[in-house]
C-alpha cells in the first residue's frame, strides 16, 4: 500500500488495512508522543459501520480491536463513511475532508462523547487522526 493513493472508487479494505496500521503510525512518531504523554482515554473511530476500539496510554496505543465488540466503552467516538475516511487520509484531501472539524460540518463526520479530552489534547487527536495519509504519501 506505501506510495499509493486510494482513490474514491478504491476498495473499501484499504481504508480499513490503513487504520489497522494506527498503532506502528502513532507509537513511533516521537513528536506525537510527546504531545499525548498524559492521555489516557479509549476511543472509537467508527469506518462505516466496522468500529474500532482504540486504547491511548500514556499517548501510546496500546490496544486496537477491530470491532463490533458487546459492551465494549468508550470515552471520544469519531465515526464517518468510508468515502470520508479515504478522502480525509489522501496526501492533500479536497476541500472540507482536510479537517475533523470540517467533516464533522459538513455532515461527513460524527463527534460524540466527552469532548474535554480532544480540546485539551486537539494537536494530539488531529495528528493521530491524520496519521494514515502518510501510508498514501509512502512516507512512514
Amino acid at each position: 500500500m506505501s506510495g499509493k493513493i486510494i482513490s474514491p472508487g478504491a476498495d473499501r479494505s484499504a481504508v480499513h488495512g490503513m487504520i489497522e496500521k494506527l498503532p506502528e503510525l502513532v507509537n513511533h512518531d516521537a513528536a506525537l508522543l510527546r504531545r499525548g504523554r498524559y492521555l489516557d482515554l479509549d476511543v472509537l473511530i467508527e469506518i462505516g459501520d466496522v468500529p474500532y476500539y482504540v486504547s491511548i496510554e500514556n499517548g501510546r496505543i496500546a490496544r486496537l480491536d477491530r470491532g463490533p465488540l458487546l459492551m465494549r466503552s468508550w470515552a471520544l467516538a469519531f465515526r464517518g463513511a468510508d468515502d470520508a475516511w479515504r478522502q480525509f487520509w489522501q496526501p492533500f484531501p479536497p476541500p472540507h475532508f482536510h479537517d475533523i472539524f470540517a467533516l464533522a460540518k459538513a455532515g461527513q463526520f460524527r463527534i460524540e462523547g466527552d469532548v474535554h479530552p480532544l480540546m485539551a489534547n486537539l494537536l494530539y487527536f488531529k495528528d493521530l487522526l491524520a496519521a494514515p495519509r502518510r501510508l498514501a504519501e509512502g512516507v512512514r
